[in-house]
C-alpha cells in the first residue's frame, strides 16, 4: 500500500517589506544583512537566517540597486572563457572587486566583433558603476566604447584597444620587456630565436612582434619572422601552432633553430608538432638543437613535454590593479589624466629552452 507522502510548501514572500513582518525584523536590518551578514549582530544574523529557512524567499539584487547612484556593480568582458589565462583574470578581478565591495558581472565577447558591443551594451543597460574590458582592439568599436564612456568608467587590461579610444585607465604586461627578457636569455644561451606570431587578434600581436624586432636591432642581429599563412585569424591558437610548425617540420625547415612564440598556447601547438616529429629527444636520447619559448606562463606550461620555457604574467596583479583603478575613480567620480600601469615579466627557465 502506497503512503502519500504530503511536502509542507513554505509560504512565498515576495517583498522585503512582507519579509520583514514574517520573520519580525526591520527592513533597514533586513538591507544591511544581505548586503553584507557581518554587519549585523551574530544573534540578529541567525535569527533572520532562521527565519529565511521558514519562507521562500528571493533577494532580488538587481532591483535593490537601479535606483542608487551607485549600483555596485562592476562589469567585466573577456575575449574567451576557456581561455586560462582569462580565466585566471577573472579569478583576480573577482577577489578583488569582493574584497572592494562591489559584485562582478562577466561577459565574453567570443573573439567576435559584434558579440563585444552587444557585451558593453549590455553593461550599459545593468547601468554598472564601471567596467574592466580586455579589448579586442578593433577600431569598428570605437564608438561603441565612447558611447560606454559618458555612463561609467573604463579601465583596459591586457591587450590595447585601437584607433581613437575614449581617456581610460590601462593594466597589462610590458610586451617591450617581457619579449626582450626572453630574446635577450635565447640569445645568450644559444641561437639567436626566429619569432613564431599570433594572429593578428588584438594588440598584443602587433606589440609582442615590434619588441621582438626593437631587441634583435638591439643585439645587432636582424631577426625573423616564421612564414604563416595570410588569414589564420583564429583564438585556436595551439591548432595554429601546430598546423603552421608541422608544416614547416615536414619540409625540414626550423628543425634545428631556436623558437620564439608570441605566447604559451602557440608553443602548445609547436612542442605537439615537435614530437610529432621526433625533434625532442626522450630519456637518454641525444637532444637535438631545436628549442622553443613561449610567453605568458600558461597553468599547463610546466607540464608540457619538454616543460616550457616562458615569461610569466602578473595575472593576479594586473586583476587587482585594475579593480583598483576602477574604484578609485567610482568612488572619486574620477575623470584626471589616465593611467597606465606596466608590469614586468619573470622569465621562467625549464627545459624547452
Amino acid at each position: 500500500m502506497r503512503q502519500r507522502v504530503e511536502r509542507m510548501t513554505k509560504p512565498k514572500i515576495h517583498t522585503m517589506a512582507e519579509l520583514s513582518k514574517a520573520i519580525d525584523v526591520s527592513r533597514p536590518t533586513l538591507a544591511r544583512f544581505f548586503e553584507d551578514e557581518t554587519s549585523v549582530l551574530p544573534s540578529t544574523a541567525k535569527k533572520i537566517n532562521k527565519g529565511l529557512a521558514e519562507v521562500d524567499y528571493v533577494y532580488n539584487f538587481l532591483a535593490t540597486r537601479q535606483n542608487r547612484k551607485s549600483t555596485g556593480l562592476i562589469g567585466v568582458v573577456i575575449p574567451h572563457f576557456e581561455d586560462l589565462f582569462y580565466a585566471s583574470l577573472l579569478d583576480s578581478i573577482e577577489v578583488a572587486a569582493r574584497d572592494a565591495g562591489f559584485t562582478m558581472i562577466t561577459q565574453s565577447s567570443h573573439g567576435d566583433l559584434a558579440s563585444e558591443e552587444r557585451a558593453i551594451r549590455k553593461l550599459r543597460s545593468l547601468n554598472v558603476d564601471g567596467a574592466i574590458v580586455a579589448p579586442l582592439g578593433a577600431q569598428e568599436n570605437s564608438e561603441v566604447f565612447h558611447a560606454a564612456a559618458r555612463d561609467f568608467h573604463i579601465v583596459f587590461a591586457d591587450s590595447y584597444p585601437s584607433g581613437p579610444m575614449p581617456p581610460a585607465d590601462f593594466v597589462g604586461t610590458d610586451n617591450s620587456s617581457s619579449i626582450g627578457v626572453m630574446a635577450d636569455y635565447l640569445c645568450r644561451t644559444g641561437a639567436q630565436p626566429a619569432y613564431l606570431s599570433m594572429p593578428k587578434l588584438n594588440s598584443n600581436a602587433t606589440q609582442r612582434q615590434d619588441a621582438y624586432f626593437r631587441k634583435m636591432r638591439h643585439l645587432g642581429l636582424a631577426g625573423e619572422v616564421i612564414p604563416t599563412p595570410d588569414k589564420m585569424e583564429s583564438w585556436q591558437f595551439e591548432r595554429f601552432g601546430f598546423e603552421v610548425m608541422d608544416d614547416h617540420f615536414s619540409h625540414g625547415r626550423y628543425v634545428d633553430a631556436t623558437i620564439l612564440c608570441a605566447n604559451d598556447r602557440i608553443a602548445f601547438g609547436a612542442i605537439r608538432a615537435a614530437n610529432t616529429h621526433g625533434l625532442f629527444a626522450r630519456t637518454g636520447e641525444k637532444r637535438g638543437d631545436l628549442r622553443i619559448a613561449g610567453h605568458d606562463d600558461h597553468p599547463l606550461s610546466r607540464y608540457t613535454f619538454p616543460a616550457l620555457t616562458t615569461v610569466a604574467q602578473d595575472v593576479v596583479s594586473i586583476g587587482q590593479d585594475a579593480v583598483d583603478l576602477l574604484v578609485n575613480r567610482v568612488r572619486n567620480d574620477s575623470d584626471g589624466d589616465a593611467i597606465q600601469l606596466l608590469k614586468d615579466g619573470t622569465l621562467k627557465i625549464r627545459e624547452s629552452a
